[in-house]
């Protein structure tokens, strides 16, 4: 079935006429029926192809859009491996740095890393020790970090202050400031200069034990 009568087909199974749909499109009320039974113009716009596949509960492909690639989760490529690194940022008083060992690796479909605007090139995991971020993360949850080099934003992230290696949520006070915080009321807050510690990642995902 091509795309002309595949449409056609969707539009009489939700009882929408051509005339309506065109003007939902913010089109000519004939545009639809021209195309259908005339074929001009030749092939939907992107955008009206896109509105009337939500609106008709259908695929772009259908309409006419490209073929939508198939998953095959033996596929290697579908796949992206991040490092699980021998290091431990603490969630409590300050681990020192340790060497960045890859001892393991865990593996994320492609495919979420880019729903979620991350590049598996820039992501490692670590693991939290301490109890500061609790009940946000516990010891013994794995983080996984965006490494990227990108504009500041509040948030969790793994900071290095002198040589200890902390998660701690980092918000911006102006001026230079920064306060590092700590999920875990017991622990107060640290506040810092930009030039006093370096912001390694932000925290995007974890995993842990439930």
């Amino acid at each position: 079935m091509n795309p002309r009568e595949k449409l056609a087909e969707l539009a009489r199974e939700q009882g929408a006429s051509l005339a309506s749909l065109s003007r939902m499109l913010s089109r000519n009320p004939t545009y639809l029926q021209q195309y259908i039974t005339k074929g001009s113009p030749k092939k939907l716009e992107e955008d009206d192809r896109r509105v009337l596949a939500q609106f008709l509960g259908a695929s772009e492909s259908d309409l006419g859009g490209p073929k939508e690639k198939s998953y095959d989760p033996h596929d290697r490529r579908e796949w992206v491996e991040v490092p699980r690194l021998e290091v431990d940022a603490s969630a409590g008083p300050g681990a020192a740095g340790a060497q960045e060992q890859v001892f393991d690796a865990f593996r994320f479909s492609k495919r979420w890393l880019t729903e979620q605007g991350l590049d598996g090139a820039r992501l490692s995991a670590i693991r939290v020790v301490g109890d500061s971020m609790e009940p946000l993360l516990r010891e013994g949850d794995e983080v996984l970090v965006d490494c990227r080099e990108q504009p500041f934003r509040d948030g969790v992230h793994v900071v290095r202050l002198d040589e200890l290696l902390l998660v701690k949520r980092v918000a911006s006070k102006g001026g230079g400031r920064f306060s590092l915080l700590s999920q875990n009321l017991a622990y107060p807050p640290i506040d810092v200069s930009a030039d006093e510690f370096a912001v390694i990642g932000r925290v995007v995902w974890k995993s842990g034990r439930v």
